[in-house]
């Protein structure tokens, strides 16, 4: 097991114990769609990589339902939703701000040279991979394109 994994575990027990229901219902479901990863990729362990992006793509989730529900006026389903996502974000990684972002891609652009738009995709094929599970890949696109226009 991971140690995202076993805190998980942790968590989950803790969460009955305290009868916590939100964070009782987040937390089986996650370990749902983690039991669900390892089945598909028909492996007895997850790496602690893989349980990360489980629970990020499950964020990320939250969060377009939140916009969704805002949208469509449904403020308690939104609240529902803010609190999931609340629970969820305690286990992922602390996320770059706007300006560190901006920073690591000016560093990039100069270091390889990048000036035009048309040079979007290898900036973000080379920066990606350094902020992977730390931003948002939506968010470190805006900000490359704004800085290469």
């Amino acid at each position: 097991m991971s140690k995202l994994d076993d805190v998980l575990q942790k968590d989950l027990v803790d969460a009955m114990k305290a009868k916590d229901m939100d964070r009782l219902t987040v937390l089986r479901m996650l370990k749902t769609m983690l039991t669900n990863t390892k089945i598909q990729k028909q492996r007895e362990q997850l790496e602690e990589s893989e349980v990360l992006e489980v629970i990020q793509k499950q964020a990320k989730q939250r969060k377009e339902s939140i916009e969704s529900f805002e949208k469509a006026g449904r403020q308690d389903l939104a609240e529902k939703e803010k609190r999931e996502y609340a629970i969820l974000a305690k286990y992922l990684p602390e996320q770059l701000s706007d300006e560190q972002i901006r920073e690591l891609a000016v560093n990039a652009i100069q270091t390889l040279g990048l000036k035009t738009k048309a040079d979007l995709g290898r900036l973000m094929k080379e920066l990606m991979p350094s902020v992977k599970g730390k931003a948002d890949g939506k968010k470190v696109n805006e900000i490359i394109a704004s800085l290469l226009s």
